[in-house]
């Protein structure tokens, strides 16, 4: 009897771990009143306002991503200063109140490098549950980050490609990452498509833990293509798959959100609610004076997408967001949603602003005064 006991006790462990082990998500039929429910959830009708900006008009700050490790708060940023972009560091209490910690990807000293001008980055691999742990995973003893790379300076200049970056390091802390020597995905790969052959933008990594696609990782990317004159092109969302976080190759040949014109990028995902959602943004859908603005797209299995409908969560309402308000990292924290997002006037200064679904009051931080306008002869 003792040992049948036994036996049961230690298949019911057995089990218990191999559950562990895989996880299995729910499968929902995505209908509008779950699309409803999704934008109940994640919406953030308060804008706190600015929370990141910069100290003078040499720069402007983009794209924040967030993770949090030993209670604490870090966000990566990217700072464009004319010649092109580096990814920095900041870290917060409260998710509210940012100090700036330093650079994890810089400008190469050496001009051969195919990224010696821009490295735009972002944390791959975080834990996706939405109100979880936010938490930056390591995959073969490192943290990861994708990011798009040129050589050309100026703004998103010339072709940009896609790189991994890696440190054994803890991410807290401000230093190099080690970037592997070549760009994973570019616009030049044989197997390129209409819509990515002709420049590609953010990236957005996460684990697939159910193998939807066959492969460990997904990795959601916009990219430019398609136009006769190329400057013009539309941008679209699509996907690549991975095994090592070495090695990527696209992920079917059509585009996952594609809108015809103007941009669809920017894809950040969640795990909310039983569903898949992918927060992005949109400009110039219909029009150059439709500015930017962030909306999310609904999945069941991280491939077929859903597009909400209804309203904008995120669009210029603000004297310092008045251009442009987009660019999405949403995450939810003792019961209250925060979505950062890159906020830019109509002098072109360009910051990171948070909107909540709680109010919790109104920002003390501003820009610095405009730089003045040269007069015309």
């Amino acid at each position: 009897m003792k040992n049948t006991i036994k036996y049961f006790a230690l298949v019911i462990s057995a089990l218990l771990i191999a559950s562990c082990a895989t996880t299995k998500y729910k499968k929902r039929e995505i209908t509008d009143s779950v699309m409803n429910e999704i934008y109940n959830e994640v919406k953030t009708p308060y804008k706190y306002g600015l929370v990141m900006v910069p100290a003078d008009n040499s720069y402007k700050m983009d794209c924040p991503s967030v993770f949090r490790k030993d209670n604490k708060w870090f966000m990566t940023y990217l700072i464009y200063d004319g010649r092109g972009y580096e990814t920095w560091l900041a870290e917060s209490d409260d998710l509210l109140h940012w100090k700036h910690l330093g650079k994890v990807m810089s400008f190469s000293k050496d001009e051969t490098h195919w990224d010696v001008n821009q490295k735009a980055g972002y944390i791959a691999l975080q834990d996706p549950t939405w109100g979880g742990s936010y938490k930056w995973n390591k995959f073969d003893g490192k943290y990861w980050m994708s990011y798009f790379g040129g050589n050309t300076t100026g703004y998103e200049a010339g072709v940009l490609s896609i790189g991994m970056a890696y440190t054994k390091q803890s991410p807290t802390k401000a230093h190099e990452f080690e970037r592997l020597p070549k760009p994973v995905l570019t616009p030049k790969d044989k197997d390129a498509s209409f819509w990515d052959n002709s420049t590609m933008y953010k990236n957005s990594v996460i684990e697939d833990k159910e193998r939807i696609t066959g492969n460990k990782f997904i990795m959601y990317y916009n990219a430019r293509g398609d136009s006769l004159n190329p400057a013009k092109g539309a941008e679209r969302i699509g996907m690549a798959v991975s095994n090592d976080m070495k090695t990527w190759k696209r992920y079917g040949k059509k585009a996952l959100l594609n809108h015809h014109r103007g941009i669809t990028g920017d894809a950040y995902i969640q795990r909310v609610n039983d569903t898949w959602v992918m927060f992005y943004f949109g400009a110039f859908w219909t029009g150059w004076d439709q500015g930017a603005f962030n909306r999310f797209a609904v999945s069941n299995d991280l491939v077929n997408w859903k597009e909400w409908k209804g309203d904008n969560l995120i669009e210029s309402s603000e004297p310092y967001d008045n251009m442009f308000a987009h660019k999405s990292f949403v995450v939810k924290h003792d019961g209250v949603v925060y979505h950062f997002y890159c906020a830019v006037n109509k002098a072109e200064q360009r910051g990171i602003a948070v909107a909540t679904s709680k109010d919790l009051g109104k920002s003390e931080t501003n820009f610095v005064a405009p730089p003045e306008k040269k007069k015309k002869n």
